[in-house]
């Protein structure tokens, strides 16, 4: 299979991986849902190493990158489902989705990154699909509160740190397999670490949410799985603009599965499509 076709499976399975999640949610909570998702990443994962032969040669530095990027996953992933559970499926995840933003300002502020005409048309595309999404009064529940959004919008910002580290370790070691259980494994011990901390919020656990979370973590293990595996075959300039589009998912998939429990309004397909062909030109840009 191409690396464009591996992008674009990687980018459904995230997108089935929100619309699952928000279905459960309705009956139970973020921190469940990361817990389940994350035990399943890891578990599903660290079996399919040793069944394809066990632990690979590879460098320590690759696995402390990965392990870093590991280590930032599960907050990602509780802001992220936070948000879903907040603002809602479509709206949350297309503020999750502008990472290549962030991504972009840390090559340009850390790296010294040149700042082209295409970053910064980019850049204004997502602020304006950002800006969509916080004004829209009638998408917003009496519970709302506008730093709501910034549960998603830090998920946007540790995975734009998260995905050059990806990268970096990708080059050195190319081990997708292997690194993608690497993850797993040490995002579920910094979480189970987390809820054993006294007066943390601890799972929630809700028959007819199960089934949706574990649903949940199948997907999101199968998008980071196809996501690593994307980036070690193919170009980043490629990959990254392809699993980009996963908002657009999102939004057609809350209008098919999630009718019963929230609205896509057109100004939130609209603030999609900006904040996707932001991240696209933003991709293609660098």
């Amino acid at each position: 299979m191409s690396p464009e076709a591996i992008a674009l499976a990687s980018s459904i399975f995230y997108a089935f991986c929100i619309i699952s999640a928000r279905r459960g949610l309705k009956y139970s909570t973020p921190t469940t849902v990361t817990f389940v998702s994350l035990l399943v990443h890891a578990v599903t994962l660290s079996a399919a190493v040793f069944v394809t032969g066990g632990i690979p040669k590879v460098a320590m530095k690759a696995v402390i990158l990965f392990v870093i990027g590991g280590s930032l996953q599960p907050i990602i992933r509780l802001f992220t489902y936070t948000g879903v559970e907040k603002i809602g499926a479509s709206r949350s995840y297309t503020l999750r989705a502008t990472a290549p933003l962030f991504s972009a300002i840390v090559a340009i502020t850390v790296l010294k990154e040149q700042a082209g005409a295409g970053i910064m048309v980019g850049t204004l595309l997502i602020v304006i699909g950002v800006m969509f999404i916080s004004w829209e009064k009638r998408q917003q529940r009496s519970s709302y509160r506008w730093w709501h959004l910034l549960f998603p919008l830090t998920a946007a910002v540790l995975a734009g740190i998260v995905h050059p580290i990806r990268r970096a370790g990708l080059t050195i070691s190319d081990e997708p397999l292997f690194f993608a259980a690497l993850v797993g494994i040490v995002s579920l011990f910094w979480f189970v670490t987390y809820l054993a901390i006294p007066n943390t919020d601890k799972p929630v656990w809700n028959t007819k949410a199960l089934l949706p979370f574990i649903a949940a973590g199948f997907f999101e293990t199968m998008g980071i799985l196809l996501n690593i595996s994307a980036l070690s075959s193919g170009r980043v300039v490629v990959v990254s603009p392809i699993v980009s589009t996963s908002p657009l998912w999102v939004v057609f998939g809350s209008v098919i599965f999630l009718r019963d429990l929230e609205r896509v309004s057109a100004r939130t397909i609209l603030a999609s499509c900006l904040v996707v062909g932001g991240t696209l030109t933003i991709s293609l840009a660098r």
